[in-house]
């Protein structure tokens, strides 16, 4: 490792960080993390704390799993790197896609397109549903519909598709063609409607609308994460993805589902589709994959879908898409390990359980503590606080008792991610019943503090 002094008198000062200012950045240095171990990190002063982040929703196996390290030293040595572009492929990407078509066969999903990443995947799965149309002689149908608050990365496709401003506004002018309804978030929402069942089917309703004045026939798909995950975990009433998926399907319109944080555990099922039981054309998958090990994600594609490609001849159906590390034989190998590891240790069950186990806990914070204005999740494990500093008003708190909290959770021993007001719990999903005590501990003196 480099000399302590030597990385702390250059910390920010010559890369730009994703999500922040760089002027912020120099203003206050990241935390320079050194190590990971189970579902632990600590820094580069020694101070060690849960990661109850889970690296970015993404180490659903902790820091520490053989198994995937293994693979990827593994494939180092006998084959680094080749393309998958047309002509080409590689035993571990084959390998891989099998195990995905049986993965996710229960939710109508076998065939595979491999990307780098969420956004990667996303942005294939915009592609592809535009794509699809024009091969059924329907050229029309271009336009997307997606949920307000909503996040799917960060390519223009994935921002013009974005439902918070945050990720949008310095980059406009972005796709043509995209339009957001409101999202069912109890909280915060333009009908003023707290009860989950009503709101759902007000948002339904306006996605009823957006159809009929757009025009069915020039819409190519409507996109959402099953929970939606950087917006402030905002889980859906258990009626409206089932709506959605009827809504999609009379009016010939594409259901994509962006899963890159739901798919392989998160929620407590094996993927938001099959926890909401609905059947979509496409999902997006990355981060877990590889429990972050190595970049890498998987565009998931119907039997339907599928079909209308494959049954083509013509060069409508070329998939002129792709990235140099598509189903690249690290990530291959990586993700191949990381799914046998994700289905041996059953880690949808343990999400399910602690899940609970921290929602209840929060609650119990709620009820102490009354600058949380609102907590979501109950639903695997994703927990989000809002913080803020008028009950009436819904105020948020303001930026310096949020950051004085930030700083009294992670002093304490836990590492959480902070979003605006909200607070948002995504651990590891092999974490254990004392060290969810430990974090919830942890986040009531950092509520105490601030």
């Amino acid at each position: 490792m480099k000399d302590e002094n030597f990385l702390k008198a250059n910390n920010a000062q010559h890369m730009w960080h994703p999500m922040t200012s760089p002027a912020d950045s120099l203003a206050n240095p990241p935390r320079i993390i050194t190590k990971g171990s189970g579902v632990r990190i600590t820094d580069i002063d020694g101070h060690e704390t849960i990661d109850a982040v889970g690296g970015l929703w993404n180490v659903n196996l902790g820091f520490s799993n053989t198994a995937v390290k293994e693979a990827i030293s593994n494939q180092l040595d006998e084959l680094p790197y080749y393309s998958t572009f047309r002509g080409t492929s590689n035993d571990q990407v084959i390998e891989l896609s099998y195990m995905l078509g049986e993965f996710f066969k229960p939710d109508g999903l076998t065939r595979s397109f491999f990307t780098s990443g969420g956004s990667d995947s996303v942005e294939v799965m915009l592609r592809l549903a535009r794509q699809y149309h024009k091969i059924k002689g329907e050229s029309g149908r271009t336009k997307f519909l997606s949920l307000k608050k909503g996040y799917h990365g960060t390519h223009m496709g994935g921002a013009s598709i974005n439902g918070n401003a945050n990720f949008r506004t310095q980059y406009e002018p972005l796709m043509a063609g995209c339009y957001h309804i409101p999202a069912p978030y109890t909280y915060r929402n333009p009908f003023n409607e707290t009860d989950p069942e009503k709101l759902a089917q007000l948002c339904l309703q306006a996605l009823e609308d957006e159809i009929a004045f757009q025009g069915a026939n020039t819409i190519a798909a409507f996109i959402m994460e099953p929970v939606l995950g950087a917006g402030g975990v905002i889980p859906p009433h258990p009626g409206f993805l089932p709506a959605v998926r009827e809504i999609c399907s009379r009016n010939g319109i594409l259901l994509l589902l962006d899963e890159v944080i739901t798919a392989y555990g998160r929620l407590g099922s094996w993927s938001g589709a099959r926890h909401f039981g609905v059947k979509p054309d496409m999902i997006a998958t990355a981060k877990a994959i590889t429990n972050g090990y190595y970049p890498f994600g998987a565009t998931m594609i119907s039997d339907t879908v599928a079909e209308v490609f494959e049954s083509d001849q013509t060069a409508a159906a070329n998939i002129a898409s792709g990235y140099t590390y598509s189903g690249h034989p690290v990530g291959a190998a990586a993700a191949v390990a990381c799914l046998k590891e994700t289905l041996r240790l059953n880690v949808k069950d343990n999400a399910a359980a602690r899940g609970t186990q921290m929602f209840e806990g929060v609650q119990a914070l709620m009820a102490k503590h009354d600058i949380i204005g609102d907590i979501r999740g109950g639903v695997g494990l994703m927990t989000a606080m809002e913080l803020i500093g008028d009950k009436d008003k819904k105020a948020p708190l303001d930026k310096a008792r949020i950051a004085k909290f930030y700083e009294a959770t992670y002093a304490a021993g836990t590492m959480v991610r902070v979003s605006g007001p909200n607070v948002i719990i995504s651990p590891s999903l092999v974490i254990e019943q004392a060290d969810v005590t430990k974090i919830l501990a942890d986040l009531d003196h950092g509520l105490s503090q601030a």
